[in-house]
């Protein structure tokens, strides 16, 4: 019985996750985002976070690193994730080859 084989390969980012942040991580990033924005730099920032008595995620004290970490990481993810889900990737089809099959 004669039959056609071919091979195809599919490439797809639309796997990602679209956000994986809990709503307090939510909200020390736009926080953070907004004093930054306001001109405030990490040390400061940490010491005001410090004195409103707001912990990090995991319930730790901020320090300046910290501060920058959190804007840093959460602004390095955000770009990956954008490009990667706009990535186009192109459909490769492998040689056809009529096979005959005895059974």
């Amino acid at each position: 019985m004669p039959h056609l084989e071919f091979s195809i390969e599919i490439e797809s980012n639309n796997l990602t996750f679209e956000n994986i942040y809990t709503p307090y991580q939510q909200f020390l990033y736009a926080l953070c985002k907004q004093l930054h924005d306001k001109g405030y730099g990490y040390r400061r920032i940490a010491k005001m976070l410090n004195k409103w008595g707001v912990k990090t995620a995991r319930g730790n004290s901020f320090y300046n690193t910290s501060v920058s970490n959190l804007l840093k990481r959460r602004h390095e993810r955000d770009v990956r994730i954008e490009e990667m889900r706009n990535k186009e990737f192109p459909t490769k089809i492998g040689k056809f080859r009529l096979t005959y099959y005895t059974f």
